[in-house]
């Protein structure tokens, strides 16, 4: 019977060309000239249905971006600038908005469900269709913002600013407007019910149709 005889092949590798290979993984990911990374500068960068999930996105500058379509589940935004920024359309279970900014930007029919946004800077910001249910937005401002037919039960808007919004149709079931300020605000046909509004201000707001609203206010 002949011997069988085995070879094997060893691949080394210098430490060197280790620590390069390491490096080249951990390259931060770029798409349309925009590195997704911290404090990025991608103002005006088109990330239309970008998969930016679970990614490390603090103090990044988004103004005027289109991220429409996007994937922002479990995403960190913290400090980030939104402002004008085009996020209809995205996805963001979790997505953490803590003093962010998103003056003016559009989030028509997104899927915030968990949102984290305490002290969200989102003036004029355009809500509509967005499901945001159990979303956290103390201490926030949502001044002339549009949140109509918004789905927001068991949201939290305690000690924010509301005054000229329009929640026109809005389900805010058990949410927590406790302190808010709604003055001038459009309530009409929005669903109040199980609401906490201890010490909210309502002052001039448009409640025609709507259910459990405070009209004894």
């Amino acid at each position: 019977m002949k011997p069988v005889v085995t070879a094997s092949l060893v691949l080394f590798i210098t430490p060197a060309l280790a620590g390069d290979y390491m490096a080249d993984l951990d390259q931060a990911p770029v798409i349309n000239g925009c590195t997704l990374e911290r404090a990025a500068n991608c103002a005006g960068a088109n990330l239309q249905d970008a998969d930016l999930s679970n990614m490390d996105l603090r103090s990044a500058n988004f103004r005027g971006a289109n991220l429409s379509g996007a994937n922002l589940s479990h995403t960190s935004l913290r400090g980030a600038n939104l402002d004008g920024a085009n996020l209809d359309h995205v996805t963001g279970y979790r997505l953490q908005v803590y003093r962010a900014s998103m003056r003016g930007a559009t989030l028509r029919n997104a899927r915030l469900q968990g949102m984290q946004g305490e002290y969200l800077f989102a003036q004029g910001a355009d809500f509509t269709g967005a499901d945001l249910t159990g979303a956290n937005f103390d201490f926030s401002r949502f001044s002339g913002a549009i949140l109509a037919n918004t789905n927001m039960p068991y949201s939290s808007f305690e000690i924010s600013w509301l005054p000229k919004a329009n929640l026109r149709g809005a389900n805010m079931k058990g949410a927590n407007l406790q302190e808010a300020k709604m003055g001038l605000a459009n309530l009409a046909n929005a669903d109040l019910t199980d609401t906490r509004i201890h010490y909210a201000t309502f002052e001039g707001t448009y409640m025609e149709g709507c259910t459990a609203c405070p009209f004894d206010w």
